[in-house]
C-alpha cells in the first residue's frame, strides 16, 4: 500500500500507529486488580513533562496497523479492552471500537479528553491535563476522573475538573510515580478530609507487570 493510502486509512481510523498491545493486570483507576488488554496508539501532543511513555508521542514512529489485525489479536485474551497511548482520541475510535463490540469486547479508554470524542465506550477515564485541557464534550460521557498529582497545587485543578463531570463519575486522585513519596501523604490526607474522592496508585508498577 502506499504511503498516501495508508494516510487515508489512518485519517478513516481502519488503520492506526501501533505502538504496542498486550495483556495485563489494570494497574490503575477504578478497575484496579483486573484483567485486561492494552492497546496503546502512538500519537500525543498534550506534553506531560511528567509522562513514562514519552516514546508513544511521535505517531511516525508506530507502524500503521489494521484495526482487522488490532481487534483479531486483542480477541484472543480477554473481554475488557483497554484503548490507551499516546492520545487515543487524536484518531478516529468509532471503527476500531465498532469491531470490538461486533466481538462481545467491553471498550474502555483512557484519555486527556483534549480531542473531541469518537468511539462507544463501556467506560471513559478521563485524566486531564493542564496543557491541553478537555474538550467541554467529554466531562459529561466520563464515568471517571483520575486527576495525577504532581504538587500540592495540583489539588485546586483536581476540584476545578471535579466540578465539570457528572455526579456519577468515580474521583480518583494519583501520586505522579517519580514524586510517589513526596505527594502520597498529601493525598491520603486530602482523601480523609474530602471522602468524595479515592487513591488510586500505579500498582502494576509495585507488582513489576506492564
Amino acid at each position: 500500500m502506499l504511503k498516501k493510502e495508508i494516510q487515508v486509512e489512518v485519517e478513516k481510523g481502519v488503520m492506526l500507529p501501533l505502538m504496542e498491545e498486550f495483556y495485563t493486570i489494570q494497574g490503575e483507576g477504578y478497575h484496579t486488580g483486573t484483567a485486561a488488554y492494552f492497546i496503546r496508539v502512538g500519537g500525543c501532543d498534550v506534553g506531560c513533562h511528567w509522562c513514562d511513555v514519552k516514546e508513544s508521542w511521535n505517531a511516525d514512529l508506530h507502524p500503521p496497523t489494521s484495526i482487522n489485525t488490532i481487534v483479531a489479536n486483542a480477541a484472543k485474551y480477554c473481554k475488557t479492552i483497554v484503548i490507551t497511548g499516546g492520545e487515543p482520541l487524536m484518531w478516529d475510535m468509532n471503527p476500531l471500537t465498532q469491531m470490538l463490540k461486533n466481538e462481545g469486547l467491553r471498550t474502555h479508554i483512557e484519555t486527556s479528553g483534549a480531542y473531541p470524542l469518537s468511539g462507544t465506550w463501556d467506560w471513559i477515564c478521563l485524566s486531564p491535563k493542564k496543557t491541553k485541557l478537555p474538550t467541554q464534550e467529554v466531562y459529561q460521557y466520563a464515568h471517571e476522573l483520575k486527576v495525577i498529582i504532581h504538587n500540592k497545587h495540583d489539588f485546586i485543578f483536581a476540584e476545578e475538573q471535579a466540578a465539570k463531570v457528572s455526579g456519577n463519575a468515580v474521583l480518583f486522585l494519583q501520586p505522579e510515580w517519580s514524586k510517589k513519596e513526596e505527594v502520597t501523604p498529601l493525598i491520603v490526607d486530602y482523601v480523609m478530609n474530602n471522602p468524595k474522592w479515592r487513591v488510586s496508585l500505579q500498582t502494576h508498577k509495585y507488582l513489576n507487570i506492564p
